[in-house]
C-alpha cells in the first residue's frame, strides 16, 4: 500500500507540474513582446493623469496675441519674441522691475542706444512701451552685464535682461511693435 499511496503522490506531482508548465507557456505566449524592455514615453500625454502633462515652461503663453510681438509675463518673469507667422523666436529670463505695467496690449514707443537708468545703472538698447503713474516702462539690458534685482523703493520701470537678450530685443523690437503683458 505505501507504494501505490507514493505512485499516486508521483502522479500528482507530475500532473500538477505539467499542469503548471502549460500554464507557465500560455502566460508567455499572450505576453506582449516589449515585456521587460526599457519604454520610450508615448508622444502624446495621457488624459487620464494630468500630472503627466507637465507644462512646457519655454513654452508661449497662452491668449498672448498673434502675429510679430513681444510677449511679456510678469508671473514667469520671461519675454518671448514672436514672429509674424507666430513661431517663437527666442525666449529669455528677465528682472522685472518694481513697476509693472497692467496686462494689456501696448506698442514701442521709443528706443535708446545707452543712457543711463532711473537707478543710475549705464543701460543699453532700451525699448520703452508703457508708462504707468509718469514712471516710463521698457526693456533694456545693463552694460555691466548684470541682471540684480531692483531696489524696491524707488519707483522704476526698466525690465533688464542679459545682453545678449538687449541684443536680441533691440534688433526685434522697432518702433510701433506690438508688446503683450500678461499675467
Amino acid at each position: 500500500m505505501a507504494r501505490s499511496s507514493s505512485g499516486l503522490v508521483a502522479g500528482l506531482t507530475a500532473a500538477a507540474l505539467t499542469a503548471v508548465c502549460f500554464l507557465a507557456y500560455q502566460a508567455s505566449a499572450s505576453a506582449p513582446d516589449d515585456l521587460g524592455k526599457p519604454r520610450t514615453p508615448s508622444a502624446l500625454p495621457s488624459a487620464e493623469n494630468p500630472q503627466q502633462q507637465k507644462k512646457d515652461p519655454l513654452a508661449l503663453p497662452v491668449n498672448s496675441g498673434s502675429g510679430l510681438r513681444v510677449v511679456y509675463a510678469l508671473s514667469e518673469r520671461r519675454v518671448w519674441l514672436v514672429t509674424a507667422g507666430n513661431k517663437v523666436s527666442t525666449t529669455f529670463p528677465v528682472m522685472p522691475s518694481p513697476i509693472n505695467p497692467p496686462p494689456g496690449a501696448y506698442a514701442v514707443t521709443s528706443r535708446s542706444g545707452q543712457v543711463n537708468g532711473s537707478d543710475g545703472t549705464a543701460i543699453e538698447h532700451v525699448v520703452r512701451f508703457a508708462n504707468v503713474n509718469d514712471v516710463p516702462i521698457g526693456f533694456s539690458a545693463a552694460v555691466n552685464g548684470s541682471m540684480a534685482a531692483p531696489d524696491p523703493s524707488k519707483k522704476t520701470g526698466g525690465v533688464r535682461m542679459k545682453r545678449a537678450d538687449g541684443d536680441a530685443m533691440w534688433r526685434f523690437a522697432t518702433i510701433g511693435t506690438k508688446i503683450i503683458v500678461v499675467p
